[in-house]
């Protein structure tokens, strides 16, 4: 008699290296984007030109990281609704029912995530993706490609314009300083940067799904020129088009509304290029890696096993921020420079690797994982969504 629930696919005894050494390094980006606000609020530029150093490390930040690591998490959960689908066997309706129960829970993770911890979220904006566009596994390459071309440009549009928004005025005493108050000020924020984030993730979450359909990162090997002429192309574009928005945020040059969101909205554009070239040069290395004789080293197989518990090192970085910035806690928004600011990032993102390995040789999953996986797979398939 067979079962009538839903359980999880068989993990493979052979996991891919490319897509969670690219999470697990990214993570790293992910970090160095949000330990800004330890430096500076969240919108608007720099107030003034800082140290050489801070300027330098600003410099970088913005040619880099800004605008970077979210679009290729967004193209690896694009790919990763592909190997769902395709753990499913062929039975599509199973799929997208598997797919839409997964994405219910990741808006409720994500409401919860800003409810507790903080308000830069993405999990919600990436489930309300799924419901919108699991439909999308089914069109074709050349209708995937074009809506994907056409949502980088609306997404570039409507983050340049956040970008051009005046920093926030006010005093910061102001703001609500208890756990209470904090918690409803971050829920404000909630119906907000959900859809904003949403509408910047569905270009390269669509091109996610056309990688995921050719196994890119599964199998570099096979598609090695692809790789180096995206990565190559990809990281240059977004160092260049980053240019004048660098200008902004050291301090440097303050432009009128109309040019500020004109080089917020190249430097989005030009960031998801970067994105993709940062997942292609990730599989170029995860192929170098996977061809040695003695493994891929320790280092590398501690980043997978961070980007194999990325929705934990993900929530994990977001205790830290919670600890650091809540003003009843230590308050450390807008308090250090941004040098010494992405420097704490990169150490928050150094302790959830170590963590991580710790838990790959335990043989432990991360607990978010664990929790999502078992929720999405629980339900009988009769009476799933």
């Amino acid at each position: 008699m067979s079962s009538t629930r839903s359980g999880p696919p068989a993990v493979p005894r052979v996991r891919a290296l490319a897509p969670d050494l690219a999470r697990g390094a990214m993570l790293a980006v992910i970090a160095l984007a949000h330990s800004q606000v330890l430096a500076r609020p969240f919108l608007g530029p720099a107030p003034a030109p800082g140290t050489a150093v801070d300027t330098v490390v600003q410099a970088l930040l913005t040619l880099f990281v800004d605008s970077r690591g979210y679009p290729m998490f967004a193209a690896l959960f694009g790919y990763g609704m592909v190997q769902i689908l395709r753990s499913a066997g062929g039975d599509r309706p199973r799929a997208r029912r598997l797919l839409r129960r997964r994405a219910t829970w990741l808006v409720v993770f994500g409401f919860c995530h800003v409810l507790l911890l903080y308000p830069g979220d993405i999990l919600a904006s990436y489930g309300v993706l799924a419901l919108l566009l699991v439909g999308a596994l089914r069109w074709s390459d050349a209708r995937l490609l074009t809506a994907a071309a056409g949502a980088a440009i609306l997404g570039a549009l409507v983050y340049g314009s956040v970008l051009a928004l005046p920093a926030p005025v006010g005093d910061p005493a102001d703001l609500p300083a208890g756990p209470l108050g904090s918690a409803l000020y971050r829920l404000v924020s909630f119906p907000l940067v959900v859809p904003m984030n949403a509408v910047m993730a569905a270009a390269p979450l669509l091109v996610g799904i056309w990688a995921g359909r050719r196994r890119v990162l599964e199998e570099p090997g096979q598609h090695r020129r692809l790789l180096t002429r995206v990565a190559a192309a990809g990281i240059a574009a977004a160092a260049v088009g980053a240019v004048p928005h660098v200008l902004v945020t050291t301090g440097t040059w303050i432009p009128g509304t109309g040019t500020l969101v004109a080089a917020g909205a190249l430097h989005t554009a030009t960031g998801y290029a970067g994105g993709l070239g940062y997942a292609a040069l990730v599989g170029l290395v995860a192929l170098r890696l996977s061809g040695r004789r003695s493994g891929p080293g320790p280092v590398a197989t501690a980043l997978a096993a961070c980007g194999r518990r990325s929705m934990s090192c993900y929530l994990a970085q977001s205790v830290a921020w919670f600890l650091l910035l809540e003003p009843y806690l230590a308050g450390l928004t807008g308090a250090l420079g941004i040098a010494t600011a992405a420097a704490v990032g990169l150490g928050i993102w150094l302790v959830t690797v170590v963590v991580a390995d710790l838990a790959r040789r335990a043989d432990r999953p991360g607990p978010a994982e664990a929790l999502l996986r078992r929720l999405t797979y629980r339900s009988p398939a009769s009476t799933a969504p």
